[in-house]
């Protein structure tokens, strides 16, 4: 069945409610890790929406793929490269338009809540000033989840001890309640299962006592498991309030799943044997669940397997919305909805780009390019997750930390980290080719025998890399 394309009126206007877990892969669902954790309310929402089974981040990292779904851009174009606060490589450059400014200058009514990271200081950067109206959170990477300082509207205040991501649902489940009169655009960020691995002891429990699992890996379930609870409460309320029908939930996660941190061994984590996690180009760190779900625009109960990216959902919700999109600047996503309504002959595109490495981009280092079925990977993950400490390298990781905690130090100016990623001017690997229709996991390199398709690839990566490096470039002064 075909949908009206968008409602115009401005009481049927859909809401939008974007859910955006930490470092989460399709491993992590109860319903594709043959119930090793506990997602019901994630798995009913796969099952009576619409579940995309190649949908992939734009980053294998949390801010700039962050950036790219703000924007509908590539992050490099963006000015977010890095996770690094205070040399302002997670900040999105102030002449981008947000999902959330487009659709405020729209009547929406906007609201961020939980971790933002795209701009940890200085007040340019705050959600209230990128088309947010209601700002709960924090800004910078991450938090603890028991002792932690949050940021409500550009007033810090201690929390009071309750379990962070039950704050975050909180405060979300108060934001409907208080707008359900109006269109609405939420933006909910949670920080789970980032680490610190804290999580209450009634979910740890169950997974601690089960002995199948790590205590890292437990503790992760046992995070999302309360997040799963919360999105549970979150979806009961539209349905109390009469909105659930016209309503569009999305849920997805920034990067894969992160496989160390804290010094505990994550390594045993499922993720449906993709290759690599996060900080990877491989799918692994980049390909994560999403799942939509709006019963007045969208047919559920399906799954749609064409490749998607983070970039096509800023054009999808502006049309949603019967919002369009900036034209004065390259939109690097496209309109998915017709194609997931089955319209016609739609068609996304079939090649799409990634690279991240520590703090300077290298192209030739920790990059791939899908075109089709075949995936080019230049090696080097583990390269470009790395820095070379310099002298005051020390002294600006300490800042890091500290600015979840107090970016007012920051406001008047950051001072640049220090530190050289050792991917620039290192040899890179041989490239890798893949056929992901024969080889979703990545095992086969087949370089040695398409030698003319690896060349042609790492052509179209090249000029790639260049032209949104030459966006990046344009930025000095629009910060």
């Amino acid at each position: 069945m075909t949908k009206p394309s968008l409602f115009m009126s401005y009481n049927q206007r859909p809401n939008i409610i974007q859910i955006v877990a930490d470092d989460m892969g399709y491993g992590d669902f109860g319903c594709f890790n043959y119930g090793a954790s506990e997602t019901p309310h994630l798995d009913a929402l796969i099952q009576e929406g619409v579940c995309l089974t190649q949908h992939y981040s734009a980053s294998p990292l949390c801010a700039p793929a962050r950036a790219a779904l703000l924007t509908g851009r590539y992050p490099h174009r963006t000015g977010v490269i890095d996770t690094i606060c205070l040399s302002r490589r997670d900040c999105l450059a102030t002449r981008e338009s947000t999902l959330a400014d487009l659709l405020a200058n729209a009547g929406y009514h906007t609201g961020c809540i939980g971790k933002w990271h795209s701009g940890s200081v200085e007040p340019q950067y705050h959600p209230n000033a990128r088309g947010f109206d209601e700002f709960v959170g924090f800004r910078a990477g991450w938090n603890h989840y028991f002792d932690y300082r949050l940021d409500w509207n550009g007033k810090l205040e201690q929390g009071d001890g309750t379990y962070l991501t039950d704050v975050f649902t909180d405060q979300a489940v108060g934001f409907v309640e208080r707008h359900q009169r109006e269109p609405f655009y939420l933006h909910l960020a949670y920080s789970a299962p980032h680490f610190p691995l804290e999580v209450p002891e009634e979910d740890l429990r169950p997974f601690a006592e089960s002995g199948r699992h790590t205590d890292a890996v437990a503790r992760i379930y046992a995070m999302i498991r309360r997040m799963d609870a919360g999105i549970g409460r979150l979806l009961e309320t539209l349905d109390r309030l009469g909105l659930r029908e016209n309503t569009v939930v999305m849920f997805t996660s920034d990067n894969g799943p992160q496989f160390g941190g804290e010094g505990e061994e994550c390594s045993t984590r499922f993720n449906c044997g993709f290759r690599g996690a996060k900080g990877s180009v491989h799918e692994g760190g980049i390909r994560v669940p999403l799942a939509i779900h709006w019963p007045a625009g969208l047919d559920g109960g399906r799954h749609y397997h064409d490749l998607v990216h983070f970039t096509d959902w800023f054009p999808t919700l502006c049309g949603v919305a019967g919002v369009e999109p900036p034209a004065d600047r390259m939109i690097d996503g496209l309109d998915v909805l017709p194609a997931l309504r089955g319209e016609g002959a739609a068609k996304l595109p079939t090649q799409r780009f990634w690279q991240w490495s520590r703090a300077v981009p290298v192209a030739t280092h920790n990059a791939a390019v899908r075109d089709g079925d075949w995936k080019l990977v230049r090696p080097g993950a583990e390269l470009a997750n790395t820095m070379t400490p310099l002298p005051g390298w020390e002294r600006d990781l300490a800042l890091y930390h500290d600015v979840d905690f107090h970016p007012e130090k920051y406001a008047a100016g950051v001072p640049e980290a220090q530190g050289v990623p050792p991917c620039v001017g290192v040899e890179p690997d041989p490239p890798l080719l893949f056929n992901l229709a024969n080889d979703p996991l990545e095992t086969t390199n087949l370089s040695a025998l398409h030698p003319n398709r690896v060349s042609r690839m790492i052509k179209n990566l090249e000029n790639w890399f260049d032209e949104v490096e030459s966006d990046r470039a344009g930025i000095s002064g629009s910060f």
